[in-house]
């Protein structure tokens, strides 16, 4: 997945570059407008709005133009309600206000790349030991045993099970869950204790503590 981060700032397109190379990325790195707008395809761009030589509006309509399946998220210092309808209305899609965390950068790649059909395709079927979803269907059985899930119950628990015996992040749950990480702590707590209860094995999804849950693979 190649993507291009448009980023003045050299400290922060460096430790950008490093982490998103880190996790798999194939970034290409311009500091100005006329850079973005000359660089060669990419999945997605990272786009600054506070460009030395343009406004990084200008640079993500222009974008949007030539391309109605660019994955375009705006990162930005300007956090204003007004900033984000624009950036959005122009052509964004999605808005990113500095700081913020690399979990939830990785979580609205994803988003936004799944929303663009660049992503590979959600499974139908996932079965990871006893569990199995019905994706398409919103089904869950453990142990060919029907369990009646809620809306939220069912998104967390596909949230963990798209990557078993790995650690998601309460931040990553939030946003798959809830599309903001603005959600009390609490409140993940009492979903994901229901969502023990009903399946029958408070062992399948594992605390981490600190840092999330994750769901035990085979």
């Amino acid at each position: 997945m190649r993507i291009l981060l448009v980023e003045d700032d050299r400290r922060v397109a460096t430790a950008l570059n490093s982490a998103l190379t880190r996790r798999g990325y194939d970034v290409e790195h311009a500091a100005t407008a006329a850079a973005a707008l000359s660089a060669a395809p990419c999945d997605l761009v990272l786009l600054d709005l506070s460009l030395p030589d343009g406004d990084g509006l200008d640079v993500c309509r222009t974008l949007r133009g030539r391309s109605a399946r660019l994955g375009i998220i705006a990162v930005t210092a300007r956090g204003e309600e007004r900033d984000r309808v624009v950036g959005l209305r122009v052509g964004a899609d999605d808005y990113m206000v500095k700081p913020f965390s690399m979990d939830e950068l990785q979580a609205r790649i994803e988003a936004v790349l799944r929303r663009a059909s660049y992503a590979a395709p959600e499974p139908e079927v996932i079965a990871t030991g006893r569990l199995r979803i019905d994706v398409a269907a919103r089904t869950v059985t453990v142990d060919d045993r029907p369990v009646t899930l809620t809306r939220k119950e069912f998104d967390i628990l596909l949230s963990l099970a798209r990557q078993p015996g790995l650690v998601i992040t309460r931040d990553r749950i939030q946003l798959d869950v809830w599309q903001t990480t603005w959600v009390a702590r609490h409140t993940v707590e009492v979903h994901i204790g229901s969502l023990r209860t009903k399946l029958g094995d408070a062992r399948l999804i594992e605390s981490v503590r600190g840092v999330g849950y994750r769901l035990r693979g085979e």
